[in-house]
């Protein structure tokens, strides 16, 4: 459920099965779907591997690389921020403040950094999880105008 944050300009919803071809849809979804902003490029690909973590940690520790689960993003245009919202219904994160450390990760191959990369490229990142049920996490990016209105009242 996206937060709400004033009234909604714009907003998306897809679907699609947990596919590692699909990361790239993903990507060039939200991307697309964000340009209609006043970002920079530098923004935009920022979003576009904040959106590409999230989807391949859905993929990768959520279904196990079960290609049969589906993914939903929605993307939702409000006057401030640009929402994207990533979930699916795998296994769910068992503690999700020890997920969002860097470097963990549940497998030794991984870099536990996918996390980490959503943090630094959004505004905000919150994840919602629950074991055996799924997990849903939250990308926001504030727009310019809220920013400067946010640090001028800082």
């Amino acid at each position: 459920m996206a937060t709400t944050s004033g009234a909604i300009l714009n907003s998306i919803q897809l679907q699609f099965m947990s596919i590692p071809d699909n990361i790239g849809l993903a990507r060039v979804t939200v991307a697309s779907f964000a340009a209609q902003l006043d970002l920079t490029l530098n923004e935009l690909e920022e979003i576009k591997v904040a959106t590409s973590e999230a989807v391949s940690n859905a993929l990768i520790h959520g279904y196990e690389q079960n290609k049969k689960g589906i993914i939903s993003i929605s993307a939702t245009l409000f006057e401030d921020k640009l929402e994207i919202v990533i979930e699916d219904q795998g296994k769910g994160i068992e503690n999700v403040e020890q997920a969002l450390q860097p470097a963990y990760s549940t497998d030794p191959e991984r870099m536990g950094l996918g996390f980490m990369f959503m943090k630094s490229f959004m505004d905000d990142v919150k994840v919602e999880s629950t074991v055996g049920k799924g997990t849903r996490v939250y990308l926001t990016k504030f727009l310019e105008s809220a920013q400067k209105l946010q640090a001028a009242n800082d």
